[in-house]
């Protein structure tokens, strides 16, 4: 039997964590010669900036302040006065904008510290290694620095500006940019003004660019967006299929953000909502090739697995299907920005229908990510996710064919691991979804044909991970890619050394079905993606309210690692290769047997609260006596914390809020409670034994996992809890306002044939609710 997951809320006691402040960290042996020395570099970089830099939109001078390593909090530098944090680029530059007083005052300092060895606020200077200026060479991107200019006369870039947090500002400084453009002569295409991004796309030519490198308030210049979306579409031979009934009304729906939906297709019929596009100019539809990619895509949103579908021979669509139309996919520059299509499209769905799950199969490979600080579309995402409350699923992206090594058969999967196979822009978003590739079938359409020969040598076998997957971690290490999903797979030719992939990849629905073939086979990330979007919005069948933070918690509480890939990788006892899985495949794929509703012997826990800053909630699992009974065998516990927070592109944490839990055994929670008392900084230590992920390793995203296995009972009747803390960054604006986030853990007693774990665990939550209530009468 199944049965609906259970709602289960936090004990009554609260308990402050002690603020962390900034100490310092560096202590110079000799404060005078330290002082000497910085003051010098100091004149330096002052005279400098006076000769390099272009003014900006006012008077301000960027200094760019290199930090002593090892101390990743910032110092409130913005306490000396005329000095503003512009942004913290890694764990070692904070760039800060400065008025004459505040050079002054940097100045009047060293000279202070040089002469008597004392100063006011001394681990201010302390802390700073050494000055510099934000140089043309800061100023390239990723791939603008690996590739260089293009060779025609005129061209296109992105010019990401210093963010500003004042909305007045944010005008000043478009505004002030926008003339001087004009003054240069480069024309504008497009702008993106947000809290946290400030993005213009030009056409420019070389001569225009040397400026733009030097310009103060520019941040980045890069390449516009080159899509690694689709490889190439390999038509399957199956039959038609009749026309699908339209499905039930109040079904959850989807949305598919992509190059467009060929909507007549048989399998899609009135299972589609809305077709809207979403760029300017638009095109007819008269004017346009089938929408390949978006129609592939689509399907796998609608009907999740179709390889399956086929064989089972029907598709019934569970869910409503919509589509806009956000960038194209015909190899042409486009001249809006991708991230103003989407946010128009995710507003006009979700106000028109109310649409809560979204994805987007895009990548972009001129945005691998480099460590720094989080690019313009993911940073969107995490805005309308915590602005809107929908879930966006996104894929890590593809490494390019070309972009192969030598041998390739050879160096699978070390090749994974290179900086350039890094996720693509907007994979590295924390509070989206985003998906990695799993290899799926091994013999190619040339093996199928002659099984008594060796035609081809795959890449991976099934249930390894994809040979074309990107790896992470995001900003600050957090763990991306969440989970993973079939992606297909690659072989070499036997004669010639060829890749290719038919009879290896995902099959669904094919955008040029006039041709009379209705299906089509294709491999990348960007088909992993929708197929873990439609386990998404199937549970919203099952659990209509949840929010997208239980969504990303259902969905990590179940996902698991795949035999395969742990012994491709071998991470028992071995800390570095369980990074490289986490770095692969996240948390694992999404096993569907209790996701959508608990069994006998799996039942989840579902809870949705809000936290105040420097807080903990706890949590007492509802452990029923039969879960510790018959002595040995494997019980398991898994634990899901997620939330959305508020995120700034200027701030290395990227994160305003930050949440974790720890999971203890005690035997009251009183005995909880007193380990978590103000100024006990590390409450009660984690229960390691069994442990899947610690504390450490989990807690730097936004999605957080980790599994507990016990053989045998606990001792001394001790109880389980969970306690969720929160931590805000120095420079949140969020630190007096509640963080919403949600819990969803599983308790498994699979090895036990009589286990009637979800009664019990039922039972006693009702027993838990009826004793509050009479003790409140």
């Amino acid at each position: 039997m199944d049965y609906e997951h259970l709602r289960f809320d936090r004990e009554n006691p609260l308990t402050e964590r002690h603020p962390r402040q900034y100490r310092g960290g560096y202590r110079p042996d000799d404060p005078k010669a330290y002082g000497t020395t910085l003051g010098r570099r100091f004149s330096q970089v002052r005279q400098r900036e006076l000769t390099t830099d272009l003014d900006g939109f006012d008077n301000r001078k960027l200094l760019k302040l290199r930090l002593h390593s090892g101390d990743k909090s910032v110092p409130n530098f913005e306490a000396i006065p005329g000095v503003e944090i512009v942004s913290q680029e890694d764990e070692a530059v904070v760039l800060v904008f400065t008025t004459e007083e505040g050079l002054n005052q940097f100045e009047s300092r060293l000279s202070t510290l040089a002469r008597d060895g004392v100063v006011t606020r001394k681990e201010l200077l302390y802390a700073i290694e050494d000055f510099d200026n934000w140089t043309a060479e800061d100023r390239r991107g990723v791939a603008l620095r690996n590739e260089g200019l293009p060779n025609n006369d005129l061209f296109m870039l992105d010019v990401e500006l210093w963010p500003q947090e004042r909305q007045d500002k944010r005008e000043e400084l478009i505004a002030a940019f926008s003339r001087w453009l004009r003054d240069l002569g480069a024309e504008q295409l497009d702008i993106i003004i947000q809290p946290s991004l400030l993005m213009v796309r030009i056409r420019c030519n070389h001569e225009q660019v040397n400026q733009l490198l030097r310009y103060r308030d520019v941040r980045t210049v890069d390449l516009p967006p080159r899509l690694g979306v689709s490889i190439g579409l390999i038509s399957t031979d199956v039959n038609q299929f009749p026309p699908i009934n339209p499905p039930p009304d109040g079904v959850p729906s989807i949305a598919v953000l992509d190059s467009g939906l060929t909507p007549g297709h048989t399998l899609l019929g009135e299972a589609v909502g809305d077709v809207q596009g979403y760029l300017e100019p638009q095109r007819s539809p008269d004017d346009t090739a089938p929408d390949w990619h978006g129609t592939f895509v689509g399907g796998l949103a609608l009907y999740g697995d179709i390889h399956t579908r086929i064989q089972q021979g029907e598709f019934v669509p569970q869910l409503r299907l919509f589509s806009g139309k956000v960038f194209e996919d015909d190899g042409h520059d486009q001249t809006e920005f991708v991230e103003k299509a989407v946010e128009t499209a995710v507003l006009d769905i979700y106000e028109q229908y109310g649409c809560r799950v979204f994805n987007l199969s895009y990548g972009d490979l001129n945005k691998v990510y480099d460590g720094r600080h989080v690019r313009g579309l993911a940073y969107t995402l995490d805005r309308l996710t915590r602005e809107l409350g929908v879930l966006f699923v996104v894929p890590t992206g593809n490494l390019s064919l070309q972009d192969l090594p030598e041998n390739p058969i050879d160096t699978y999967p070390d090749y994974l691991f290179s900086d350039e196979v890094r996720l693509l822009d907007p994979a590295t978003a924390l509070n989206a979804l985003t998906v990695g590739g799993l290899s799926t079938f091994e013999a190619t359409r040339e093996t199928q044909r002659y099984p008594n020969t060796i035609e081809d040598y795959v890449f991976a076998r099934s249930g390894q991970p994809f040979p074309l997957t990107r790896c992470g971690p995001s900003v600050n290490n957090a763990i991306k890619p969440d989970v993973i999903e079939h992606a297909g797979n690659l072989a070499l030719m036997r004669d010639g050394g060829r890749v290719r992939y038919s009879g290896l990849g995902i099959v669904s629905l094919n955008g040029g079905f006039a041709t009379g073939v209705p299906f089509a086979e294709d491999i990348g990330t960007s088909y992993a993606a929708p197929q873990v979007a439609h386990k998404a919005a199937k549970l919203l069948a099952e659990v209509p309210n949840a929010n997208p933070n239980l969504l990303r918690a259902l969905l990590g509480a179940h996902a698991r690692w795949p035999q395969p890939c742990v012994d491709l990788i071998n991470p028992r006892d071995n800390s570095v290769g369980r990074d490289k899985l986490l770095r692969l495949i996240g948390y694992g794929q999404v096993d569907e047997t209790a996701l959508y509703r608990s069994l006998n012997d799996t039942v989840t826990l579902l809870a949705e609260e809000h936290i105040d800053n420097d807080r903990h909630h706890f949590f007492e699992l509802p452990m029923p006596e039969s879960f510790w009974s018959r002595g040995r065998r494997e019980r398991e516990i898994t634990v899901a914390l997620a939330y959305s927070p508020v995120v700034r592109t200027t701030r290395l944490d990227y994160r305003s809020s930050k949440l974790w839990f720890t999971l203890v055994a005690a035997s009251s929670l009183e005995e909880v409670t007193r380990a978590f008392r103000r100024n006990r900084e590390e409450g009660m230590g984690e229960r390691s034994n069994n442990r899947w992920l610690p504390n450490d390793t989990r807690k730097t995203g936004t999605l957080q996992v980790s599994r507990w296995k016990f053989i045998q009972p606990l001792s001394n009747g001790n109880k389980i809890f969970v306690v969720v803390t929160r931590q805000d960054s120095p420079w949140s604006l969020e630190r007096d306002a509640q963080e919403p986030y949600s819990l969803a853990i599983t308790l498994a007693d699979r090895e036990n044939a009589e286990a009637e774990l979800y009664v019990q665990a039922r039972d006693a939550l009702q027993s838990r609710v009826q004793t509050r209530a009479r003790a409140i009468v």
